[in-house]
């Protein structure tokens, strides 16, 4: 088909698919960016997971998301026609599939929306009609995910618009309040110590070493993640002591709060890194086996921590060290984060 006979009306609403992992799911905010600079008239909402939900409501410019928890290891096909019901109802003119996989594509097709663009990914021929080829060729996720918002002639730029994640503070400060958490003026580190596979994710006893250090010097920490780094969680504070609170949460808006309020934030390449860094958090990414360039939020970080070992393994972006000394991250040691976390908290006044 060709999507040209197809166009849909000029501000017809535009919906993305984005991946659902947290830290895609902010970057391709900046894909959000990119079509209301574009076109300011034209409502783009955002499928979502419940999961990632919350991040939709701080993205400025996303009118809403449409939340669907669609299966992930089977097809789910009454699922799909559930979803494509409510997304008839929404008029859409186009659909941008940032994902390869073909059920991606499924409920869009389903709700006739009249343009679909992606990446050829699984021979999704039919489900989509506006059909991309050199996905390969583009270096970066933001690269393969920002192109399907250009015209098929035009250049990927270097610079896409950056992810923006707006909290009110008054909401941060109502969350600190019903938690109970102090306000004593000590300034709030927040540790993210999770990560999607064992290989990304600095030793918790590295991360107890860096929150005992900081609470001797008079900062709070916050450990912020899932409950499936509750016993992350549990090592380091009982390592930092009283000025240390484990505040995992199955609700990710209860890290989008406390990111706005912490002075500073220790993340492992995770998607809390890119959360914090769209907030605007002074953010120091720790990354192991997986490349800066091509996985650190396009936010600016306060600081990227390597080691300074020299691995040929590096970078090699495995979910488990596949030879089993894990050095791209063992070798970091809680001085090196330290020395970068007490640099981040001076820039901004809040040293202890």
């Amino acid at each position: 088909m060709n999507p040209s006979s197809n166009r849909p009306p000029r501000h017809a609403p535009i919906l993305l698919v984005p991946y659902m992992w947290i830290g895609d799911f902010v970057r391709c905010h900046s894909v959000t960016r990119l079509l209301r600079a574009r076109d300011p008239n034209r409502p783009v909402d955002v499928l979502s997971t419940t999961l990632c939900a919350p991040l939709a409501d701080y993205m400025p410019g996303v009118r809403k998301a449409v939340v669907e928890d669609l299966p992930r290891q089977r097809l789910g096909l009454r699922q799909h026609h559930e979803l494509a019901t409510r997304l008839r109802a929404e008029r859409y003119g186009q659909v941008l599939v940032m994902p390869r996989t073909w059920k991606s594509a499924l409920a869009p097709m389903l709700a006739g929306i009249p343009l679909r663009t992606g990446f050829l990914g699984e021979l999704r021929f039919g489900l989509l009609n506006d059909i991309r080829f050199g996905e390969r060729k583009l270096p970066r996720m933001i690269d393969r995910c920002g192109a399907l918002a250009l015209s098929k002639d035009e250049d990927v730029p270097r610079d896409w618009p950056r992810p923006e994640l707006n909290v009110p503070l008054a909401d941060a400060l109502a969350w600190r309040a019903r938690l109970g958490l102090p306000d004593d003026g000590r300034p709030v580190v927040a540790l993210a110590p999770g990560a999607v596979g064992p290989s990304k994710r600095w030793p918790s006893a590295s991360y107890a070493e860096l929150a005992r250090a900081l609470t001797r010097d008079g900062a709070s920490v916050w450990v912020l993640g899932s409950p499936g780094e509750a016993a992350f969680a549990a090592e380091i504070v009982a390592a930092a002591g009283p000025a240390a609170r484990d505040l995992t949460s199955p609700d990710l808006r209860n890290a989008i709060l406390a990111f706005k309020l912490a002075s500073a934030c220790v993340s492992n390449d995770s998607g809390l890194e890119h959360v914090a860094a769209a907030i605007g958090t002074p953010t120091i990414g720790i990354f192991g086996p997986t490349s800066p360039w091509h996985w650190a939020p396009l936010n600016p970080l306060a600081a990227v921590v390597e080691t300074a070992t020299e691995l040929p393994c590096r970078p090699c972006h495995k979910p488990i060290c596949r030879l089993g000394h894990h050095r791209c991250m063992r070798d970091i040691a809680p001085t090196q984060v330290l020395s970068a976390v007490q640099h981040a908290l001076s820039r901004r006044g809040a040293a202890p």
